[in-house]
């Protein structure tokens, strides 16, 4: 979690003490090159991830999901958790985390009014683009593992990429092994003879 003093939200809000808190994506639309969306806001022009606060009782991965749509327009598939920045916004302490997003290539959704823009750039054009340091720091830091895995998921889903299996080695003193053991070698089975047990009847007999 990365924490900065700025007050990149404004003022508005009022009560003292509670956590604020909000969610988003580092969102990258689905094409060749990875592009990472970036917004501007209407009320200070301001450059951000698209983020925002949660509604009450809401899931924070519902909320940044339901947020992204809202303020990219694109439809979104939520991957793996990537980090929290902290700041204080109105003497409050306000905390947004932040989701690995893939973004479909065309918008479905009209911009909600908060948002005047979206722009979708090459990472070190988008840390650019940001109006605040707090988030600059986090997209750089972020943003290196979800392009890596976007373009991952790019190559499997072209069969470019080939499957490893990422279970948990076998334990050793478990006495399983990861190979399969040959089948054992069995030994013919001696033949009786016949002839000397009838020899040695016959001199038990004299």
């Amino acid at each position: 979690m990365l924490n900065g003093i700025h007050n990149p939200d404004g003022a508005g809000e009022t009560v003292a003490g509670k956590t604020i808190e909000a969610a988003g994506g580092i969102v990258v639309r689905k094409g060749g090159r990875a592009l990472i969306a970036v917004v501007q806001r209407a009320k200070d022009d301001a450059w951000v991830l698209p983020r925002g606060k949660l509604k009450r009782d809401e899931n924070p991965v519902a909320g940044a999901r339901r947020e992204v749509v809202e303020e990219t327009g694109h439809r979104v598939a939520v991957h793996e958790y990537v980090g929290a920045i902290t700041y204080r916004a109105g003497g409050r302490p306000k905390v947004v985390q932040f989701w690995r997003m893939e973004a479909d290539k065309d918008p479905s959704h009209e911009l909600m009014r908060d948002i005047v823009a979206v722009e979708w750039l090459p990472l070190k054009a988008a840390i650019r683009r940001l109006s605040y340091p707090l988030e600059k720091l986090f997209l750089r830091h972020a943003a290196a593992r979800a392009i890596a895995r976007h373009k991952r998921g790019k190559g499997n889903s072209k069969g470019k990429v080939k499957h490893r299996s990422v279970s948990k080695p076998v334990p050793k003193k478990s006495g399983a092994t990861a190979k399969l053991s040959k089948s054992p070698k069995l030994k013919p089975a001696k033949k009786r003879d016949s002839n000397k047990r009838g020899r040695k009847k016959n001199k038990r007999g004299r």
